[in-house]
């Protein structure tokens, strides 16, 4: 399966995946499924409401997929992970009861959101749009342009208690969160058993280590793309879409140097890795005043390191169920994936006029791999048929991701 897997890769032009050595060095425990994360706990099994999961985590890895890294002291676990879930979708996470990780990260769009930006619990509206979750257990660094963000139990207490911009508005309200989540019997029961021995399992640090535990099994790779490439599948791809593939992997277009490997991105993490780099790039999105300048406070890198060559640049997202997740770009200020084809053929955005005028691809901040390409109609819906054959409808649609409290949800009057 594996060396067929790789001839195919070979044969459409599919480059940049690990190698299937490396996938085993990794520790894959590789099988095929459309996405199989397996059947979904009943919330009535085990202790009246709590999903009877005790017990080790077995992971359920796509196959080509090698195994997320997972942090030395939170190890995955069922219960944790079940725990996770239920917190993930449980507006009591917000400090007004409003919003839940799944507001900004809803399932039906690949944990993506349909907003150019967010807006937080309280209304205050954010400068970014919310990335897409799917396999995010792969990635190097989180969120669009934090080189200091680098695991999932770091990067889940910015949305709980960020104060600029506010998001769930937790900051100063643990005692109010906790007595929430203590008065919820699922919670009672499924803290202890995630975190057996503590003598009050009930934490900050606790509820980040839970909810980091269900987003690491968000993984996506059941696409028509994984059934040929992975699953050996010669039908699963159009024509169109293998067109596209070999137009993605030339060097005419550029696509994989930014969006590569299994998760097509340049930035991914997995057991048994090499060396780690955290890549990020300026797509010529904004050329303010000629300088390359992008409009505050949407500055990516630079705003952490205030060097101005890291003016504009952004980490790659990866483009599995990129169809799903539009609008795109930091600012989601690109509205479909013609769109995004479009800007990118051009060698940048132009802006003609406004506050964020500028000729994008006049920029001297531009990426070197922006350098504009002639594509005709029927390439450019070649691109547009392979980008589409990345999206994972099983899923979307999995069960053991979805929202566990039953709806109308039992605590909405709380």
């Amino acid at each position: 399966m594996r060396r067929a897997a790789s001839a195919l890769l070979l044969a459409i032009g599919l480059a940049g995946c690990p190698a299937p050595s490396e996938l085993a060095d990794a520790g894959t425990d590789a099988h095929l499924h459309d996405h199989d994360h397996g059947e979904p706990v009943s919330p009535d099994a085990g202790t009246p409401d709590v999903p009877a999961v005790d017990g080790a985590y077995a992971w359920r890895l796509p196959t080509g997929f090698p195994r997320p890294v997972v942090p030395a002291d939170n190890p995955m676990s069922a219960v944790k992970v079940e725990l996770g879930r239920h917190l993930f979708y449980d507006p009591r996470l917000s400090d007004n009861g409003t919003q839940s990780c799944a507001s900004c990260h809803p399932q039906a769009r690949a944990f993506a959101e349909e907003r150019a930006t967010s807006v937080g619990s309280t209304g205050q509206s954010h400068p970014r749009n919310a990335m897409g979750l799917a396999n995010v257990a792969y990635n190097t660094t989180l969120t669009w342009a934090n080189p200091l963000l680098l695991t999932l139990e770091q990067q889940t207490l910015v949305p709980m208690f960020g104060r600029g911009p506010v998001e769930l508005g937790l900051a100063g309200r643990e005692p109010q969160l906790f007595a929430r989540l203590r008065a919820e019997a699922r919670y009672a029961a499924l803290f202890p058993r995630a975190f057996p021995g503590e003598a009050d399992a009930f934490t900050v640090a606790n509820v980040a280590r839970a909810v980091a535990s269900f987003e690491r099994t968000l993984l996506s790779g059941g696409s028509a793309y994984d059934r040929q490439v992975y699953g050996g599948d010669t039908t699963a791809l159009s024509e169109a879409a293998r067109r596209g593939a070999e137009l993605f992997n030339s060097e005419r277009l550029e696509c994989f140097h930014c969006h590569n490997g299994f998760n097509f991105t340049d930035s991914t993490r997995y057991e048994g890795q090499g060396s780690l780099e955290a890549r990020f790039h300026n797509t010529a999105l904004y050329n303010l005043g000629g300088t390359g300048a992008y409009p505050a406070p949407n500055t990516g890198l630079h705003a952490i390191s205030g060097r101005a060559e890291d003016m504009g640049r952004f980490r790659a997202p990866s483009l599995r169920n990129v169809a799903l997740t539009a609008p795109y770009m930091h600012d989601g200020s690109v509205a479909t994936l013609a769109d995004a084809v479009d800007h990118y053929a051009a060698g940048g955005r132009t802006v003609a006029s406004g506050p964020n005028a500028g000729v994008g691809r006049e920029s001297p901040l531009r990426s070197g791999f922006i350098t504009g390409f002639a594509i005709t109609a029927d390439e450019r819906a070649s691109l547009i048929a392979f980008l589409e054959s990345l999206s994972d409808p099983g899923f979307v649609r999995d069960p053991a991701l979805a929202d566990p409290w039953p709806s109308p949800c039992e605590h909405c009057d709380d």
